[in-house]
């Protein structure tokens, strides 16, 4: 499976959105900064997200841009279809004319893995990502602690 990289851009800016979004809007120019993402490919992502409703944007000094639905409405695959990529199988891109104009033997199990791949995304919220994020971050936070207390008894045993 390969997803583009405008899908991949999209995702990871709503994420960095739904993370920093919380105490005010978030500038275009804060999310390219933050993610190293061009800020004139985020432009034309944003205009995208903002059609189909998942940003919504406030003009003027201190504007930017907030979540348009709370981050547990917002599917990963909402996110990578608002920007008109979708990850599709099959060679035909599902108009069954594969093999010589014609639906090749294969094209069912191709089918069926896309729409699995969209089930799966769909079944992931960027609330899911949050969370899943922060999980990440206090397993690391008790490892480093453990790390810690074990470099301090080592240093008094000695």
């Amino acid at each position: 499976m390969r997803l583009s990289t405008k899908g991949r851009y999209a995702v990871t800016a709503m994420l960095d959105l739904a993370l920093n979004g919380t105490d005010g809007p978030v500038t275009l120019a804060d999310i390219s900064e933050n993610q190293g993402i061009s800020l004139s490919y985020l432009e034309q992502l944003f205009a995208a997200l903002r059609s189909k409703g998942l940003v919504r944007g406030v003009r003027g000094p201190g504007g930017g841009y907030y979540l348009g639905r709370e981050s547990d409405e917002i599917s990963i695959a909402d996110i990578i279809c608002a920007v008109d990529e979708w990850v599709e199988f099959t060679r035909c891109k599902g108009k069954q004319n594969c093999h010589d104009g014609q639906r090749c033997l294969t094209h069912s199990l191709w089918d069926d893995l896309s729409q699995q791949i969209f089930i799966f995304l769909t079944d992931i919220t960027l609330d899911d990502l949050v969370q899943r994020g922060a999980e990440r971050e206090e397993e690391r936070r008790k490892k480093r602690a453990a790390a810690t207390q074990v470099l301090g008894l080592k240093e008094q045993a000695a």
